[in-house]
């Protein structure tokens, strides 16, 4: 299996390198892709829009232990727009929280290991269970705030779709925060402008998003969500104390990296065929 090591390590522990990193978004998205031709259907689109930014996260910023998933110390992730859980799995046996066989039995049977949406109860290293829009960021504004509470260093990331933003609950969590001063709080909006209804500028604008955040009293920090160098940096959390927390808007595309597929609402959620398949594989394998 692919991986790194499993011991505990802070951020600044890993040094950049972007090649090393391409080679993981690379094998995320086929993982992505070989889920769900084992399941005969999936979310492409919303995967492979926030493949980089999940790569980023477990390959060079999360502070974990592999062999102990609830260490009390480890980062907490919040993978809130949880119906592209094939990314998240990806990243967890990569990473060494579970072994890559678990991919052939994706959403197979009644009991598989690896269901629709990401579960705490049943997949080690996941630190919530979601797939109901809207709730994820309030998770992890709970979350941090423990982290205060206990006295602990870790960072609080909860990665939300542009679309989930339609959601009131969003705009509560954001306003609490703000008001509790949350800097070991970093949010990230998967912002690829297209939903399974369609442009978001036509179902519910929310843009400009950015303004929004900061009335909000958050930092922002926008960037190109494919750029690994770029997203590195943006998604380097302040780790304790009191401050502003930080929205990341993640410029993206959906369905990124295979051609067809990019920015096409239909690819939201769909089947593939035998053939469309094989071109997925290839354009990945050739880094497309």
């Amino acid at each position: 299996m692919a991986g790194v090591t499993a011991e505990p390590r802070l951020n600044m522990d890993v040094p950049l390198d972007p090649e090393r990193l391409g080679a993981m978004v690379r094998q995320n998205r086929l993982d992505v892709t070989e889920m769900f031709m084992t399941a005969g259907n999936g979310h492409f689109g919303s995967c492979f829009s926030c493949t980089e930014i999940v790569t980023v996260l477990y390959f060079a910023l999360l502070r974990l232990d592999p062999d102990r998933p609830d260490w009390a110390d480890r980062d907490r992730f919040v993978f809130a727009k949880g119906h592209a859980a094939p990314t998240l799995y990806s990243a967890l046996i990569r990473r060494g929280f579970f072994p890559a066989e678990w991919i052939e039995e994706y959403e197979t049977k009644v009991g598989s290991r690896l269901m629709t949406h990401p579960s705490r109860r049943y997949q080690p290293g996941v630190d919530a269970s979601t797939g109901a829009l809207g709730h994820g960021l309030s998770v992890g504004v709970g979350m941090a705030l423990a982290g205060r509470f206990d006295g602990r260093d870790y960072a609080t990331y909860v990665l939300m779709g542009d679309g989930e933003t339609n959601e009131g609950s969003v705009w509560e969590a954001a306003a609490a925060a703000a008001k509790f001063k949350l800097a070991n709080l970093v949010g990230i909006i998967d912002r690829n402008r297209l939903s399974v209804d369609g442009w978001l500028a036509d179902v519910m604008p929310m843009e400009p998003l950015g303004d929004k955040w900061r009335a909000f009293g958050w930092d922002v920090i926008e960037v190109d969500g494919h750029d690994i160098p770029a997203l590195t940096e943006a998604l380097r959390s302040k780790r304790g104390g009191e401050g502003p927390p930080t929205m990341v808007l993640a410029d993206t595309l959906k369905g990124k990296g295979v051609s067809f597929m990019e920015d096409v609402r239909s690819w939201h959620a769909d089947t593939v065929s035998a053939e469309q398949y094989a071109l997925i594989r290839a354009e990945l394998e050739a880094g497309a």
